[in-house]
C-alpha cells in the first residue's frame, strides 16, 4: 500500500490488494455491532473533496471515517472559493494547510486526484477521475466476488456496457488480471476501446458468447449524458442486445453472481427482477463498499508518520 495514497488499481500489486481485502474483511466486523464504532482513528481528519455529484462513494466513504471515529469534513465546491475562481490546486494546497491525514477525491477529469496529491502531504485517494480509474470500486467488487466464490484466481469475470468512457471497467479490469481472473468484454463496438486485447482482455461482440462459461458477470451503467455521441442507435435496442435478463444469464454457469456499480437504469443494463433478487449481489457490493473504504482510511491515515507535535504531546 502506497503512502503517499490511493490513486488506481493499476500501480497496485497484488500483495497490495491481498492486504487491502484481508483488512476489509476484518473491518466488516464492526458492521455487525450494536454500536457500530471504533477508535482507531480518533484525532484524525478526513476531507471528501467531491467535484462531481455522488451518493454511493461520498457517503460510504462518509461512514466509514465515521466508524473510525475520525473527524470527516465534506467539501462542497459549489459553498466554497472554487465558486469565486479559486484553482483547484489552490484550494487543495488551502485544505492541506490545515493537515488533514487523508483527501478522499472525485472529479470529472482524468488525472486531477494526481495532480493533487503531488501537491500535498496528506495521502490522497481517487475516488474516481473521468475515464481513468475508480480503485475503490473494483476493490469492493473483488471483496464481494471473494465473499460469494472463496477465491478470485481462476474465475471468469464478463463485464459489460460502456468500457470505453468507464472507470469502473478500467479498474476492474486491472484488479481481477492481477489476482488471477479472466477478464472478458462485451459491448457494441463503439463502446470497445481500439486496441482492449493489450489490457489482457478478450473483448466480445456477442453477449451470449461473452456469458458462456462466466462466473462473475458485472453490467456497467449507460451513461444517457453520452448519448448525444451515438455510440449506440437506441437506448431499447441496446436493452435488448446487451441488457441482462434471466433468459441471457442462462449462459452463464449455473451459479454465476450479477454485479453493477449503480446507479442502475432498470430494464436497460438490467430486467427489474435480475437488479432485486439473487443471483444479483449489488446490495452487498453497498455494504462492503464501507468496510473497504474504512481499510483503505486505516491503511493510509492509521499508519501516516504523527507530525512532532503530535509526538510531543504523547510524550
Amino acid at each position: 500500500m502506497m503512502e503517499n495514497g490511493l490513486l488506481g488499481i493499476q500501480e497496485l500489486a497484488r500483495e497490495d490488494i491481498e492486504t487491502i481485502l484481508e483488512t476489509a474483511i476484518h473491518m466488516k466486523e464492526v458492521a455487525e455491532r450494536d454500536v457500530k464504532k471504533v477508535p482507531t482513528l480518533r484525532g484524525r481528519t478526513i476531507i471528501n473533496l467531491f467535484f462531481e455529484p455522488s451518493t454511493r462513494t461520498r457517503t460510504s466513504f462518509e461512514i466509514a471515517g465515521k466508524r473510525l471515529s475520525a473527524d470527516v469534513v465534506n467539501f462542497t465546491p459549489s459553498h466554497s472559493s472554487l465558486s469565486k475562481s479559486e484553482s483547484i490546486l489552490d484550494t487543495a494546497k488551502t485544505l492541506d494547510a490545515m493537515d488533514p491525514d487523508a483527501v478522499v477525491v472525485r472529479h470529472g477529469v482524468a488525472g486531477v486526484p494526481k495532480r493533487i496529491a503531488d501537491e500535498l502531504d496528506a495521502p490522497v485517494i481517487n475516488a474516481g477521475d473521468g475515464a481513468h480509474e475508480h480503485p475503490t470500486q473494483a476493490l469492493l467488487d473483488m471483496l464481494t466476488v471473494l465473499e460469494e466464490k472463496d477465491r478470485l484466481d481462476g474465475l471468469t469475470v464478463t463485464i459489460i456496457g460502456d468500457i470505453a468512457h468507464s472507470r469502473v471497467a478500467r479498474s476492474n479490469i486491472h484488479g481481477f488480471l492481477k489476482m488471477g481472473a479472466e477478464v472478458r468484454v462485451a459491448a457494441p463496438p463503439t463502446m470497445i476501446p481500439a486496441a482492449v486485447e493489450t489490457l489482457g482482455v478478450k473483448p466480445f461482440s456477442s453477449l451470449r458468447e461473452a456469458l458462456d462459461g462466466a462466473d462473475v458477470v458485472m453490467a456497467l451503467r449507460i451513461q444517457r449524458e453520452r448519448l448525444a455521441g451515438a455510440y449506440f442507435p437506441s437506448v431499447r435496442e441496446y436493452a435488448a442486445t446487451f441488457g441482462l435478463d434471466r433468459a441471457k444469464l442462462r449462459f452463464a454457469k449455473d451459479d454465476a453472481i450479477v454485479m453493477h456499480p449503480g446507479p442502475v437504469n432498470r430494464g436497460v443494463e438490467l430486467a427489474h427482477d435480475l437488479a432485486d433478487h439473487r443471483p444479483s449481489v449489488i446490495l452487498d457490493q453497498v455494504r462492503n463498499g464501507v468496510a473497504l473504504r474504512m481499510a483503505v482510511l486505516y491503511l493510509l491515515a492509521g499508519r501516516r508518520h504523527r507530525r512532532p507535535a503530535d509526538e510531543g504531546g504523547n510524550s
